[in-house]
Parts: structure tokens; C-alpha cells; sequence
């Protein structure tokens, strides 16, 4: 690598919520900024792309807009909404479903190997709102390094991706640091930490504290900055509802079940069961079609009508209530997080549970609230129940979706990456749940995971998706089930 350059120099910066004394960003730098949810994080890559103007002090920088390219939840929400929009107008053709991947990247450089080291070759030709939240994730990073980018900031950047797409990707921000290239990594979990990043910071209550030093020294620092001791796990809130008695031998039965889109087939035959109890760890690469088979289950993929799918022991489309259903459900997943736009306070989406409901329309009754707000006291956020769900940041929503998800006590309680945004305490926190609510005996957990350290011993059951590429290019998932037995 050549010389150095300043790209951004912060000195003596202050806005509402986030305070820097003195930071400043070299080309070439690989930067790992380490904070907990509602810590003000967010609020750094804000005021790095210029969204957020500092009511005191000065930021210096010689980039262009263009030439900074920030990597965030937020960003692939906006990303989503946007093709909403337009799927919405007049603009495109009705059998369109937005824009294309390839129109996301420079034209000329399609050819690229990146493609293919991201494994988004395959890809090039589908709709931005067919990806799963870890291909669009790869593809905001494709487009940064496409386009050159000089300064890259990632927002938890190895969230929602499985394994092999996380060592992939952090390969290939190392070669961009090597190149030249500023990396900020904004994290929320000390293991997620490459070994090729070389300076830190940590941010705390709003004020961010950078290191000086080597790498061991820094990193030595961060962890003493940042070391909470004993993690103090609240127990999950009692209620009034008890476990009934449950005749149909399976929660969720799948046989044979393909589901498909265009010219792709998403799964391919998939067949498994969750008995009661059967608590069921589902894993997969991204775009294996996890999220679509919970979609069946669920109810939120319209194909489940057209294949053998049985909930609660009744067969989709034989005429069984929708709502009945869903009252059994408690669900926490991406799709959900994106659609939840409406605004509201913080209590009134975890009593929004009751209604299986996008926002609050009907009163809920005494026993609701104090149910709501013993679980916003149980997630740690009692402080917050006025809060306005908007302002809050993507973590601190991921727990009220949570809460939200939990509150009704459901027979199957489906958790699609429910940790996503989720710092280490907070994380560790949800784990706890999870291990309370197998004790209670009452609700069944299908959940989906990327991580390792997520596989717990409560699993009696392990569904694998793999995803195979065709001749053609299409993707078909197929599914290896197992049981450990209990």
C-alpha cells in the first residue's frame, strides 16, 4: 500500500446523542468500533455520510458522498421500501417485480471474479425483493467495491450470514484495507471481530473513546472498556395461560413440499415435522429458502395452499381460521421487521402481539399491559415504553419485536435470525429466554441461525437446507433433517 491520507478528520463533535472528541480516519485504516444497542453507534455512520449535522464542532473530509458507502440494516430497509414503491407505480411492467441485482452494479464490471467470491453470480437476474436479508447484505458490499469506494462503513456486516459468506466476505473488506480502502466495522458482538483489523474504538453512552497503541494494546483496552461481568438473566413474565391439551400428534407437519418462483425453484420436496415440544434448529447458506419455509408455516408464503402443509392439525386451505392460527403464533423475523413501518410506542408493539397486529387498534385489556410492560422490563428497555418504535435503534427494535413475538405465550414460537442486531448482553439475554421457555413446557421453538454459538442443547431436532446451483442457473434447496432425540 502507498501513502497514507486523511479521509475524515472529526475534532471536538457533538450532536444529540453522540459525542467525539478526536478521531481521525487514514486511507487504508481497518477500524472496529464496538457498541452496545442504544449506546449511539448508529449515530456515527449518520454523521460520517453527512445525514447528521454536529451542533458543535468541525468534521473535515475530502470525500465526495459517492465515495463514502455505508453498509446498514437501515440502508437495505430504505433499499426495500424504494422497490415497494416503485412495484407500486405505473413505472414498471406488471410482471416486474422491481429492479434487477445486476442494475444495482456498475455495467461494466459484471464480469467481475468479486461476483463470484460473494457467490452472486447466480443472482445477477433476480428482483432486489427476492433476496434474503443476507444476499441483499452481499450486495450492498458488492456495489460498494464496485464502485470504488474509499471509505466503507459496515453496520454489523456479518449478521444474517452463514458461515462461509462471513469468511468470504471478510476476506475480501481485508484485501480492500491491503488496497488502500477505509474499513469501519461498527459491531455489537467482541466474537465477530476479524483478526485483520488493527484499530478500535468503543462507544459508550454516546461518547466515543478511540485506542492508542498496537493492536494488542488497543484490543486490551476494548475488552476492559467494555467487560460487564456477571450477565444478570430475568426470569420470562408469568401469565395467565396455561398448556391445554393438544391432540394432533404434530405442530407443523411439510411433505413433499416445492415452492417456486419464476424459472427458480426456492425449495424442492421438502419434507419434515415438528412435534411438540420438538424444539427444531433450522440452518442453511443465504437463499437456501429458510425464511420461505417458515413462510409456509406461517402463512406468509401463499404457496403453502398448494402444497400437503398442516398446522395445528389442520391442512392449509381445508377451510381452518386464519386467526385462529395465528393466535397460536408468536413470530419474530425480517420480513416482519421491515413491514412494521407503522408508528407507535414502544409498549404498544409488544401488546400489539395480542392482536397478531401490525400496530395497536384495540384497547388492550389491564391484564395485556401489565403483561407488555413486564416484558419491556424482561428485554431491559422499561425505560423506553413511551419511546416511539422509529427512534429507536435497529437493535432496540429487534427486542420489542421480540417481546412482542413472546408476550401471548404461543404453541410454536418461530424465531427467522431473531439475534440480528442484537449486541452480546442482549443476545446471551434472548438465549436465556429461550432456555426459560423450554423449561415452562409450554411453546414449541422452530428458530433459524447462522451461528454456531446459537446451537443449543434444547434442540431436538436440526434441519439443514442446501443450496445446489442448476445448469441454468437456478437454485433449488434441499433439506436433510435429523433428531437427537430427548
Amino acid at each position: 500500500m502507498g501513502n497514507t491520507s486523511t479521509l475524515i478528520h472529526l475534532s471536538d463533535c457533538q450532536c444529540d446523542g453522540l459525542t467525539v472528541p478526536d478521531w481521525s480516519i487514514q486511507s487504508g485504516d481497518s477500524w472496529c468500533v464496538y457498541g452496545r444497542n442504544g449506546s449511539g453507534k448508529q449515530l456515527i455512520d449518520q454523521l460520517l455520510v453527512g445525514e447528521v449535522t454536529p451542533s458543535r464542532g468541525v468534521v473535515e473530509s475530502r470525500l465526495d458522498a459517492d465515495q463514502i458507502a455505508l453498509i446498514s440494516f437501515e440502508r437495505q430497509q430504505a433499499t426495500y421500501e424504494e422497490e415497494w414503491r416503485l412495484a407500486a407505480t405505473d413505472i414498471i411492467p406488471e410482471d416486474e417485480w422491481g429492479t434487477r441485482v445486476a442494475e444495482f452494479l456498475p455495467q461494466e464490471r459484471l464480469e467481475d471474479p468479486l461476483i463470484d467470491q460473494l457467490n452472486m453470480r447466480h443472482r445477477l437476474q433476480a428482483f432486489y425483493r427476492e433476496l434474503s436479508t443476507g444476499e441483499s447484505r452481499k450486495l450492498m458490499v458488492l456495489k460498494a467495491l464496485l464502485d470504488e469506494a474509499e471509505l466503507i462503513i459496515c453496520d454489523n456486516p456479518f449478521d444474517s450470514l452463514d458461515q462461509g459468506t462471513v469468511q468470504a466476505l471478510s476476506e475480501t473488506l481485508r484485501l480492500a484495507v491491503a488496497s488502500g480502502v477505509g474499513v469501519i466495522l461498527l459491531l455489537s458482538n467482541r466474537t465477530d471481530i476479524p483478526d485483520w483489523v488493527e484499530k478500535f474504538g468503543h462507544v459508550d453512552a454516546g461518547l466515543l473513546t478511540t485506542f492508542e497503541g498496537s493492536r494488542q494494546t488497543q484490543f486490551a483496552q476494548l475488552q476492559a472498556a467494555t467487560d460487564t461481568g456477571a450477565i444478570v438473566q430475568p426470569g420470562i413474565p408469568d401469565d395467565a395461560m396455561r398448556l391445554e391439551a393438544y391432540d394432533a400428534p404434530y405442530i407443523a407437519e411439510l411433505n413433499q413440499c416445492t415452492v417456486r418462483y419464476g424459472d427458480r425453484n426456492v425449495l424442492d420436496a421438502v419434507t419434515f415435522k415438528i412435534a411438540p415440544l420438538q424444539h427444531t434448529l433450522v440452518t442453511g447458506e443465504n437463499g437456501a429458502g429458510k425464511s420461505t419455509l417458515l413462510g409456509l408455516i406461517t402463512g406468509d408464503c401463499m404457496q403453502c395452499f398448494s402444497n400437503d402443509v398442516s398446522v395445528f392439525g389442520h391442512r392449509r386451505g381445508s377451510g381452518e381460521s386464519v386467526w385462529d392460527i395465528k393466535r397460536q403464533l408468536g413470530i419474530v423475523s425480517n420480513d416482519l421487521h421491515r413491514r412494521y413501518s407503522v408508528r407507535c410506542d414502544a409498549l404498544s408493539v409488544v401488546c400489539s402481539g395480542f392482536f397478531d397486529s401490525i400496530g395497536l387498534y384495540d384497547a388492550p385489556t389491564e391484564l395485556q399491559v401489565r403483561l407488555g410492560k413486564e416484558w419491556l422490563v424482561a428485554v431491559g428497555m422499561a425505560d423506553r415504553a413511551e419511546a416511539a418504535f422509529q427512534s429507536l435503534s435497529y437493535g432496540e427494535q429487534r427486542l420489542l419485536l421480540i417481546a412482542r413475538a413472546m408476550v401471548k405465550s404461543p404453541l410454536l414460537l418461530v424465531l427467522d435470525e431473531p439475534t440480528q442486531g442484537l449486541d452480546e448482553v442482549n443476545r446471551n439475554r434472548l438465549l436465556g429466554f429461550m432456555t426459560a421457555i423450554e423449561a415452562r413446557c409450554h411453546s414449541t421453538l422452530l428458530f433459524v441461525s447462522h451461528r454456531e454459538d446459537e446451537r443449543l442443547p434444547l434442540f431436538k431436532q436440526h434441519l439443514h437446507l442446501t443450496l445446489s446451483i442448476g445448469n441454468a442457473g437456478a437454485s433449488v434447496s434441499k433439506a436433510a433433517s435429523k433428531s437427537s432425540g430427548n
